[in-house]
């Protein structure tokens, strides 16, 4: 079995926006999704909510605010979960709470 880095890539919103109870249902979505992929045995390691502020370096020792300046997405978190392939990976990720929010979910072995 293979561990892959599954990266929640989400566009550009503001949570503190949601109401409460849309907060709530919002993570208890995230819940489900994660908890059905521990009781499958696949999951290896979750990673915390990412804050939208941050600095970006770049070659030359430029730093600029960030992290995505130029886009309209955000990197929204991670988690690492055990597959024997990708394809296998990739299922594991459908049904991800950011696809319902137009955003994607990036697979990529660790090698």
């Amino acid at each position: 079995m293979k561990d892959f880095m599954l990266i929640f890539r989400q566009p550009s919103y503001d949570y503190s926006n949601l109401s409460p109870s849309e907060m709530q249902t919002l993570t208890k979505k995230w819940q489900d999704w994660v908890g059905g992929i521990a009781a499958q045995g696949k999951l290896k390691a979750t990673g915390q909510r990412l804050s939208s502020e941050g600095k970006v370096l770049k070659a030359g020792g430029v730093v600029t605010d960030g992290p995505f300046v130029e886009i309209r997405e955000r990197l929204g978190s991670f988690m690492i979960v055990k597959a024997d392939n990708t394809d296998e990976a990739t299922t594991l990720a459908h049904g991800c709470p950011a696809l319902e929010a137009n955003g994607s979910v990036e697979i990529r072995e660790i090698v």
